[in-house]
């Protein structure tokens, strides 16, 4: 009888072992729900980026103005009859002219 007994615990501790270290266990699941809330995330930040992106390709299909300011800021264009100041920044006050 105590061998039977002994036995059964040792099967029980067993399957608790399983239950909580082995695959499929509760650190498994935890694992499993920490990798997903983490992807989930990743796909709302993606999600905010193709709408920002797709309001992009909208104006730049549906009005001028947003052509204009993309050919103005990323390749330096200007309009016909505009002038075009570029300011430099300096580096302090000239160097003196040696003598």
């Amino acid at each position: 009888m105590r061998l039977l007994l002994a036995i059964l615990l040792v099967l029980l501790a067993l399957l608790q072992f399983n239950l909580w270290f082995g695959e499929g266990g509760f650190a498994d699941i935890r694992r499993l729900e920490q990798r997903v809330s983490e992807q989930e995330r990743e796909n709302a930040l993606l999600q905010q980026r193709n709408r920002e992106l797709e309001a992009e390709v909208d104006d730049l299909r549906q009005g001028l103005e947003a052509i204009e300011e993309r050919a103005r800021s990323e390749m330096g264009m200007i309009k016909e009859g505009e002038e075009f100041y570029q300011v430099v920044p300096g580096q302090g006050a000239p160097p003196e002219e040696q003598k």
